[in-house]
């Protein structure tokens, strides 16, 4: 076997993937004694099989030679920037004759779903409407670090449940490019004409084979593209747009920080420019990432979450750090708060949520259901059930067959 293999290189921590049949191509590996996993995906132009391995799921990707080093890397510079997309592992070049390949390995994200998913599984028909918002924001987050996606659609993409929405991650990076200063704005709009196009062709497909999606009544099928479009505008303007403040106003400062950061955004620089105008500036905020709520829940818990489940979660601690403090008379620190909540709250609820999770659903995204079903349950009882309770009515709802969504 070893003399198929040119290159490798797999990251610490992961396997060496060094038992697989690399000397046969990938469409043929369902022919060997391998854990393969059946998972719907979009349209893909190259070979993908998904491997299970010491429990843990892989994505392999047939490509080119060369080709795999290559998304591999750009991958890498993606999530060593924050952003939204799947874990690179390594890849393998093939051969040096006319079958000549190369293979990209990433870890599946755990608790995602393909798009196709979303459509085709029945109780979960409330998150259609949430599918082209997260693919707005997965462009905008991309755009604001300098990447230019170059094949934005559905198939590309993964869907991960964020506290009842969604948040999209990137998996195909083959033709995406990195600009170290700004991206071009012709690009930005290039990269929007591919998406409207790919994501209208996608749902259409969907359509036309029976599964219908449950978009608003004023989102056309038809028009699914140019809609995200145009929440992608709404998106980009409100965090890039240049602010006039006087010299005497500069609490707006901290009011446009507390803006961005209620959108998920962290600030990366702050830059006030005169104008010319009297005593007016320029107020230019530079955001870093959309992990605000995310990177401060877990530096207080160690708790990996999405940004809307961190924010309900850091929403819960500082509501505990306010009640703490009124009743012991005394201040209590947000990180004594975090620890009390973690300690006596997050992991009593989730060792009880365990043995209902399963692998399209993390467990910060059942403990945010576990809070909606507590408001659910305080609403009618006139008072606060507790946390308790709501698992208990949650595990007994399943219990009888109800549909979780």
């Amino acid at each position: 076997m070893s003399e198929f293999l040119v290159q490798k290189f797999f990251r610490d921590g992961f396997p060496d993937f060094g038992e697989l049949p690399w000397e046969i191509e990938l469409n043929e590996w369902s022919h060997q004694d391998l854990k393969l996993i059946d998972i719907p995906i979009g349209i893909s132009r190259h070979p993908v099989l998904f491997l299970k391995v010491d429990e843990v799921l892989y994505a392999l990707k047939e490509l080119c030679p060369g080709d795999a080093k290559k998304e591999f890397a750009i991958l890498n510079r993606i999530a060593q920037a924050s952003l939204p997309v799947v874990q690179p592992v390594g890849y393998v070049e093939i051969g040096a004759d006319q079958k000549a390949r190369s293979v990209l390995i990433t870890r599946f994200l755990e608790g995602s779903m393909p798009y196709r998913m979303l459509f085709m599984r029945p109780g979960l028909e409330m998150y259609h409407r949430y599918l082209l918002d997260a693919v707005a924001s997965l462009l905008v987050q991309l755009h604001l670090a300098g990447f230019y996606w170059g094949d934005c659609s559905l198939s590309n993409t993964l869907f991960r449940r964020d506290a009842g929405t969604l948040q999209a991650y990137l998996v195909d990076a083959e033709t995406s490019e990195f600009f170290p200063n700004c991206i071009p704005p012709a690009m930005r709009v290039h990269d929007l004409q591919i998406m409207e196009e790919s994501v209208t062709s996608e749902l259409m497909e969907i359509y036309d084979k029976g599964y219908n999606p449950k978009f608003e009544p004023r989102i056309p099928l038809n028009k699914t593209g140019g809609y995200i479009s145009l929440q992608y505008q709404k998106l980009w303007e409100q965090i890039t747009v240049d602010q006039l403040i006087g010299s005497d106003e500069h609490y707006l400062i901290q009011e446009r920080i507390r803006a961005l950061n209620d959108l998920g955004f962290s600030v990366g620089d702050i830059e006030m420019e005169a104008t010319g105008e009297g005593d007016q500036v320029k107020l230019h905020i530079v955001v870093s990432d959309r992990n605000f709520h995310r990177t401060q829940l877990f530096d207080l818990t160690g708790i990996e979450a999405e940004e809307l489940q961190a924010q309900k979660m850091m929403n819960e601690i500082q509501e505990l750090r306010a009640f703490r403090s009124h009743e012991t008379n005394r201040h209590i620190s947000l990180e004594e708060a975090a620890s009390l909540w973690v300690e006596n709250i997050y992991h009593p609820v989730t060792d009880r949520l365990s043995d209902v999770k399963d692998q399209n659903t993390t467990l910060p995204e059942l403990y945010c259901q576990i809070l909606e079903h507590k408001w659910y349950l305080s609403e009618q009882a006139f008072h606060d059930v507790g946390h308790f309770a709501a698992v208990d009515d949650f595990l007994n709802w399943l219990a009888k067959g109800e549909k979780c969504s």
